[in-house]
């Protein structure tokens, strides 16, 4: 009787298992690295498409209270800033907000970008796009 009871109860717990899902869905995080450091940049509109699983968090925030949620960097001029973006994307596109309010084009290669020489504060917003997706990340540097 033992053994009965004992091999349906290891069957329930066999079966319940293999109902579990096997992975989790976790968001893509983008960090920007300053000597060695890294810091998580403020995400926004993110949406995500793969399987069974549909997302969008298409927030309200503008670029500029991202900006002033992210820690600002102090940087030096001419420094080089490092990226880490979850996932592999194909495809991002960075821009620099200057602080007369012009919006530039910023040139990365090997996920690297360089600082401008003159001093200053920017806000840079990295439009990133996967096959399943697609999100913003935002960051500022005050340039000494």
């Amino acid at each position: 009787m033992k053994k009965i009871i004992l091999l349906t109860v290891m069957a329930i717990i066999l079966t319940g298992c293999n109902g579990l899902p096997t992975s989790t869905f976790s968001q893509p995080e983008g960090k920007v690295i300053v000597n060695g450091e890294k810091y998580t940049m403020m995400p926004n509109d993110f949406e995500w498409k793969e399987d069974n699983i549909e997302i969008k968090d298409i927030s309200s925030s503008d670029t500029y209270e991202l900006a002033d949620n992210f820690k600002t960097l102090e940087v030096e001029k001419s420094e080089i800033l490092n990226f880490e973006i979850g996932k592999n994307p194909s495809s991002i596109t960075i821009t620099k907000l200057n602080e007369d309010g012009t919006i530039e084009n910023v040139e990365m290669k090997d996920y690297e970008i360089t600082i401008p020489f003159k001093e200053g504060y920017y806000i840079y917003e990295l439009k990133v796009i996967w096959d399943k997706g697609k999100e913003t990340f935002v960051f500022d540097v005050e340039v000494k």
